[in-house]
């Protein structure tokens, strides 16, 4: 059925303008390229294909350390009592597993060009340590007109709430924001309080569909 002249436009055309993208970390910017390390370990303590990670971040030490209530010293020490590992056995799964996480830089470089024509933020579920580890380790602090790190707001994401913290922030509306994460409940989230948003399935699909809604290039 054709749509009357005077009725509201349907598809693309009712998108707003973006003025801002706001970017999850780990997953998007810092991925696991190399999985090897946390598959031994998998096979050592018995776990399944993929199954450190969950151990590792889906416990409740991990959730509070995630709203500030503590950070990795305390998630480790309790993998390592729920796993029965040594001292030095924790250590070394501490150094491994995020030994084959690498940075990807030619996304960063995508994201540093979009200023000053759009607003850049990082929003991400990181325990106390990762604005430090975002400035001084990765190095790409300055890529972001806002950082937010859901340890220092209290709360993670998919409530509204830390979203909510974002707009203020880049001082934009929801409407006008396009937000990218690799986790569908977050992206359900941010589209929940009004947001434009993207799931991440690798930085090529990113940057062509981050380009195609924003006029880039």
């Amino acid at each position: 059925m054709t749509a009357s002249p005077s009725g509201p436009p349907s598809g693309p055309a009712t998108a707003h303008p973006i003025r801002a993208a706001v970017w999850d970390a780990g997953g998007v910017i810092v991925r696991t390229i190399d999985p090897g390390p946390r598959r031994a370990w998998e096979g050592r303590l018995g776990l399944p294909p993929a199954g450190l990670e969950p151990l590792v971040f889906r416990n409740e030490v991990a959730r509070q350390a995630a709203i500030g209530r503590g950070g990795w010293e305390e998630v480790w020490a309790w993998v390592g009592a729920h796993s029965g590992l040594s001292d030095s056995d924790r250590a070394a799964l501490a150094r491994d597993f995020f030994s084959g996480d690498r940075l990807d830089q030619e996304l960063v470089e995508f994201i540093r060009a979009l200023r000053p024509r759009l607003r850049t933020g990082l929003l991400t579920n990181a325990f106390g340590s990762a604005r430090h580890d975002l400035t001084h380790r990765w190095k790409i602090a300055d890529a972001f007109d806002a950082i937010i790190v859901s340890a220092e707001e209290g709360v993670i994401k998919p409530d509204p709430g830390i979203y909510r913290v974002a707009l203020e922030r880049l001082a934009v509306a929801p409407e006008e924001t396009l937000f990218i994460d690799d986790v569908e409940e977050n992206v359900v989230g941010a589209r929940a309080v009004g947001m434009q948003a993207l799931r991440f399935e690798s930085a090529a699909q990113a940057m062509e569909e981050v380009s195609r809604r924003t006029g880039k290039g």
